[in-house]
């Protein structure tokens, strides 16, 4: 222990200058990832007829509506609002670790009138002195200010950490609205891909109920058989009873759009009446490499900064182990006489206090926080590494399903063709009395089930495509980002370093 003042100020002074910190200086772990996504070929030779912008993707899509419902999404989102109010959160928490580094000053005032009892001790001495009287008045008038003098750079710990936490909430905020971009997205997608399996199924049953009319002409003048009408009828209840289901997935995406945007399902659904075709995926002209992909997401962002925050809190709980400094000053007047005797020279006051606090003995308190400490590091360190796997993943199977889907999308066109020609064929014979009508009806059951499917494999491209996108952390300038964690210089060095 140092019981020389001039130990202890130099000891002081050294800890202030070196702004030394107890604890692991901070590194970010290296992460081995491969130089290109094994989907990167694939997705470079695509057909397309535009490029997106990886900053603002949605607008490639050349649908007007699409872009605007996002806008909507951006300003209206309600997990865009709570994500802002957690960045507030942070923010003052960032605040008010700053301010723990600065001395804090006070100003106190008090007036009192007691009436003091002649049964104690202290009441009996004073009834003993001639002219006593029980009754009496207190004033005071105090400007105070004290200061934790950070030695061992536990505070600094403190701040880096809640910097740290900031960080991770502000990159959080950027995530969730890339991700509320990519859900609406999603969503609007789906619901052109369900309005045109709708209309591709109602078309089935208009020709499937023009095809029944015709069979139930035939009956009644004698030349078709009533079992040519019931499996006629039989087939256009198929087609219809699809229609249904297929609504009931309308009603409900349109509903999910309409909370993505923040609003009473059923408020835009007039908007999206009119039927259009599925956007067409455009093409990626800069996905990057998956380092790339590490320095642009937002969630891969906060999850380093949260590992960041969990390193500096190591440094938190080991500073518990050394002593803890600071200094009080007191100045003011207090009287006892009269209110009016205030800030006089004999009513005046003043006192310096340096104060030490040091845990000698807690019984493994300390040793038990810092354990604590180090074990949501790792698992902070475990959580970033399998963002990063997971969000390769996610680079890869987007990737996959876009090339995958597209070729679908060409071999069903092909498909449908060749089925729309057979069909034609086959209702001609029919009316030539060459085949059955069951031959007429399977024709038409691929036809349907061709279209359905391109349809769908439409559908499933661009919802890829958006997934890609967001995979990729499209969505936002991250170049131009307002903090430098943001901006994506992160560094590549899993080295930790102890004092």
């Amino acid at each position: 222990m140092l019981t020389h003042p001039r130990s202890l100020a130099l000891l002081l002074s050294a800890g202030i200058l070196t702004g030394c910190a107890v604890g692991p200086d901070y590194r970010a772990p290296e992460i081995a990832l491969s130089s290109t996504f094994l989907g990167q070929d694939g997705v470079d030779r695509r057909p397309v007829q535009r490029q997106a912008d990886l900053t603002v993707w949605w607008a490639s899509f050349d649908d007007p509506l699409l872009t605007h419902f996002i806008s909507l999404a951006l300003e209206q989102n309600l997990d865009i609002a709570q994500a802002a109010a957690r960045v507030a959160q942070s923010r003052a928490a960032l605040r008010y670790a700053d301010a723990a580094l600065l001395p804090a000053g006070n100003i106190s005032a008090s007036a009192a009138r007691s009436y003091q009892s002649v049964e104690t001790p202290f009441g009996q001495v004073l009834n003993a002195t001639p002219g006593f009287d029980r009754s009496g008045s207190l004033y005071e008038a105090n400007l105070g200010a004290s200061w934790e003098i950070d030695v061992f750079g536990g505070l600094q710990r403190g701040r880096e950490a809640a910097r740290a936490l900031y960080e991770a909430s502000e990159a959080g905020a950027v995530a969730t609205r890339l991700a509320v971009a990519a859900q609406t997205a999603d969503v609007y997608v789906t619901i052109r891909g369900l309005q045109a399996r709708i209309a591709i199924t109602r078309q089935q049953a208009d020709t499937r109920r023009q095809l029944l009319a015709m069979v139930r002409l035939q009956y009644e003048k004698g030349i078709a058989a009533e079992l040519q009408m019931n499996q006629a009828d039989g087939s256009l209840t198929q087609v219809e009873a699809q229609i249904p289901v297929l609504e009931a997935g309308l009603d409900a995406a349109m509903n999910g759009l309409d909370v993505l945007l923040g609003v009473q399902p059923g408020t835009y659904r007039t908007e999206l009446a009119a039927v259009t075709p599925v956007p067409v995926a455009p093409g990626l002209a800069a996905s990057g490499s998956p380092a790339d992909m590490i320095r642009r997401r937002p969630d891969l962002i906060a999850a380093e900064r949260r590992l960041a925050a969990a390193n500096a809190q190591i440094g938190v709980a080991i500073s518990e182990y050394y002593p803890k400094f600071s200094l009080a000053a007191l100045l003011g007047s207090a009287t006892a006489i009269a209110s009016g005797n205030l800030f006089t020279g004999d009513a005046s006051q003043a006192r310096g206090v340096l104060g030490l606090r040091w845990r000698l003995f807690d019984f493994g308190r300390v040793d038990a926080q810092i354990a604590a400490a180090r074990g949501q590091e790792a698992e902070a360190l475990a959580a970033y590494r399998l963002a990063v796997l997971r969000a390769a993943e996610d680079v890869e199977n987007a990737f996959s399903a876009l090339v995958k889907r597209e070729a679908q999308v060409g071999i069903l066109t092909r498909g449908e063709s060749s089925l729309a020609r057979a069909r034609a064929n086959s209702f001609a014979a029919y009316q030539g009395g060459v085949v059955s009508l069951i031959e007429v009806l399977d024709a038409d059951s691929n036809l349907l089930q061709v279209r359905d499917g391109k349809a769908q494999a439409q559908t499933e491209a661009a919802r890829a495509a958006i997934a890609s996108f967001r995979a990729l952390g499209g969505g936002w300038d991250a170049s131009n980002a307002s903090s430098d964690r943001l901006s994506g210089k992160l560094s590549t060095n899993n080295r930790r370093q102890e004092k």
